[in-house]
């Protein structure tokens, strides 16, 4: 028989369970819809190239293409000095409101742009400064996000923080998965007048359900009653300087797998002459993998050390990038594929799945926002932003099908000192 006492307790459990995962979804979907457009923009990088800038050599255009995707990645480090502080100050809530809205605009810009055939060099200079948007906006979204989610549960970290990572998981599978559904049902004339739009016009409808979450949220107790940081940026660039280089460290062989695995759809077509949809249902696999896998790390993480969780999985990427690619290079085909990317995917979801709060515990709870934002940032614009237009580049100077293999294992060594570096300096376990 239950006591009015047991009944109250059993509905304060679920409303808590249920304030938790709202969170969750609040603070996290700004991050699935920032890289949903990521994705978006780079599985399609050859049919924007045509759309937008079109050249006489199909290579050119494309390198172009991705070199604009790198470019709108300048911007990244002044959104995190902007939006990063202003959620120092001001409170992750409001930046986060600010990042998700400029985040629909951008989308909205790339999905409604006539093409260089309708408005000349007005088209790809409109695309860039969409780019340019969305860049800004996602310069803070890391920091202010994986800021407010690890103080809304300081005792779990590892696990609430790791759906930050998760979410990329998703827009991974939702960004292949049109790229699977599109590339299959539509004739190639359609998909590059108006297919590809889709996917663009779909991001637009996530950025309204995100805003309505977040408006219902609200600061976790540690900010509320931290002593307020005027000058942030300041404090973090005079006094931090080495955290700000170890979060650094410790995200680049991440995030160089993000915008490899980005890559994949256009490697798979023009390297190993495969059908594009292979690209994409390869690509679909790593995200689930992503999706699913990461939660279970972040939690792991909490019990038995994030620094720990992290050099394993790192020395293993390290180890065996190489002999992967060569594998795939020497039996391209869809099962190489599939495979080479569950075990990228794997390997990139035990090492990123514990990332976000390593971060987190890199700085203090008064420049958290701004640290994080700032190494995010830089890390990502560096070795991420630029990969695909490095490793294309690399290819084309080399003619090795091994470039990805190469860029990826000097990223593993670089990520690897970091880690070794965090458990001497800052005791990081």
């Amino acid at each position: 028989m239950h006591t009015a006492a047991t009944v109250t307790d059993t509905a304060s459990i679920e409303t808590r369970r249920s304030s938790f995962y709202r969170i969750i979804l609040a603070a996290s979907i700004g991050n699935a819809l920032e890289w949903f457009d990521i994705l978006i923009y780079g599985f399609f990088a050859t049919i924007i190239a045509k759309t937008f800038f079109p050249a006489s050599n199909s290579t050119v255009s494309l390198l172009i293409t991705l070199g604009t995707f790198g470019i709108s990645y300048l911007v990244r480090p002044l959104g995190a000095l902007v939006l990063g502080s202003y959620a120092d100050r001001r409170g992750r809530k409001a930046s986060m409101m600010v990042s998700i809205v400029m985040m629909m605009l951008g989308t909205a810009l790339i999905a409604l742009m006539p093409g260089y055939a309708t408005m000349g060099i007005a088209a790809p200079i409109a695309v860039v400064c969409a780019r340019m948007v969305q860049g800004f906006s996602a310069g803070g979204e890391f920091g202010s996000t994986t800021a407010f989610m690890v103080e809304q549960a300081p005792e779990r970290k590892g696990f609430i923080a790791s759906f930050q990572f998760a979410s990329q998981g998703l827009s991974y599978l939702l960004a292949a998965g049109f790229g699977v559904i599109l590339t299959n049902t539509l004739e190639t004339s359609a998909l590059e007048s108006w297919g590809w739009r889709l996917p663009f016009l779909f991001g637009i409808l996530i950025g309204p359900v995100g805003l309505y979450l977040r408006k219902h949220v609200h600061e976790g107790q540690n900010f509320r009653e931290a002593r307020s940081e005027e000058h942030p940026v300041s404090t973090v660039f005079a006094r931090q300087k080495g955290r700000m280089l170890l979060a650094i460290g410790t995200l680049v062989v991440s995030t160089g797998t993000s915008y490899v695995i980005l890559y994949i759809p256009t490697y798979a077509v023009r390297q190993l002459h495969l059908p594009e949809s292979f690209g994409f249902m390869a690509a679909m696999l790593t995200g689930a993998i992503l999706t699913f896998v990461t939660p279970f790390v972040g939690h792991l993480s909490d019990r038995v050390g994030r620094v720990r969780l992290m050099a394993w999985a790192g020395i293993v990427f390290t180890l065996t990038i190489y002999p992967v690619f060569a594998v795939l290079g020497e039996h391209a085909g869809l099962g190489a594929l599939m495979a080479t990317m569950a075990w990228v995917g794997l390997l990139k979801a035990v090492y990123f799945g514990a990332l976000p709060a390593l971060m987190a515990e890199t700085f203090p709870i008064e420049t958290r926002a701004t640290g994080m934002a700032i190494s995010y940032n830089i890390g990502v614009t560096i070795f991420g932003g630029f990969a695909p237009l490095i490793v294309a580049s690399l290819i084309q100077a080399t003619g090795s099908k091994l470039a990805p293999a190469y860029y990826l294992m000097l990223l593993g060594v670089i990520s690897l000192i970091a880690l070794w570096r965090c458990r001497k300096t800052l005791n990081l376990r």
